[in-house]
């Protein structure tokens, strides 16, 4: 096969396995920013926090990062929670959700930032693990194992979402939450109590996607920074609310920083990916698959 020709198929089937690591990270926003209307910006900094918890776990008891995510979910949740019953009573109670509720998740950030600083210093860290490093070779096309596990990891985790949020009463109400709460209180539900359980749903996922971001990559606690504008671009791309846009976005962010960063260097990939953006939203402003 032609040498360019493997290096498009090569840069392609890589940014569908980075897409796959960017539904992970843009899961949690799209349940708070998507379905519940709470602009979570604070939600990388907790990414970066499951990413560090891995890293603990792994240095000083040699467990697999993933592994030490699942353990750690039930502690995200419990920790989303306490932050949406805190965002809840001093904001939401008092229908005050403008640029003061927003503060909240600016210092929220800030203080997680300044708190992993403080603990970990500004140096990267890495984690160890079986699949980090070796790649499977089919033919011409090489598929690194640190992006194709996270990528099955990643998919995993929004299909098991998916199919609880359309198969179980609860996650049906927090579907409906965000645009009927009449009907949602007929119902017999408690629409704060399913705005918080989704929220700490939200925080959960963050277990997850930490662990896969320092598989891909080594951290430091000011790295979340750069994917805020990148997770709410992707969950407008694939239109609030929508699981399935959302991946469809992510791998397509993916697949254009990809062949971006191969044919004309890294530097110019966020700046393509973020016009695609632009683009389609001019052309469908509700987003993929957006209602």
């Amino acid at each position: 096969m032609d040498g360019s020709l493997g290096l498009l198929v090569n840069a392609i089937v890589s940014g569908i396995l980075l897409g796959g690591f960017y539904a992970a990270v843009s899961t949690g926003v799209a349940i708070s920013f998507g379905m519940l209307d709470i602009v979570n910006i604070a939600h990388p900094a907790f990414i970066l926090l499951g990413s560090y918890v891995a890293y603990l776990a792994n240095t000083v008891l040699g467990l697999d990062p993933l592994l030490t995510a699942v353990i750690a979910l039930p502690a995200f949740y419990l920790l989303g929670v306490a932050v949406y019953q805190v965002y809840y009573v001093s904001f939401e109670r008092r229908q005050d959700q403008s640029l003061r509720g927003l503060s909240f998740f600016f210092g929220l950030m800030f203080i997680t930032e300044v708190a992993l600083v403080l603990i970990f210093g500004v140096d990267y860290r890495l984690v160890q693990a079986v699949y980090i490093g070796p790649s499977l070779h089919l033919g011409f096309l090489e598929l690194p194992l640190r992006l194709l596990v996270p990528f099955l990891v990643s998919m995993l985790m929004v299909i098991g979402l998916q199919m609880f949020l359309r198969r179980s009463f609860t996650g049906r109400a927090i579907e409906a939450v965000a645009q009927d709460q009449l009907a949602l209180r007929l119902m017999a539900a408690n629409p704060t109590r399913i705005k918080r359980m989704a929220f700490g749903l939200s925080f959960a996922t963050a277990a997850i996607a930490g662990a896969i971001l320092i598989i891909i990559q080594p951290v430091e606690p000011s790295i979340g920074r750069e994917y805020i504008g990148r997770v709410f671009a992707i969950c407008v791309l694939g239109g609030l609310g929508s699981f399935s846009g959302m991946v469809i976005a992510a791998v397509t962010l993916g697949v254009v920083e990809s062949l971006t960063a191969t044919f004309f260097g890294p530097s110019w990939a966020p700046a393509v990916s973020f016009g695609v953006l632009l683009v389609t939203l001019a052309v469908r402003p509700s987003g993929i698959l957006g209602r």
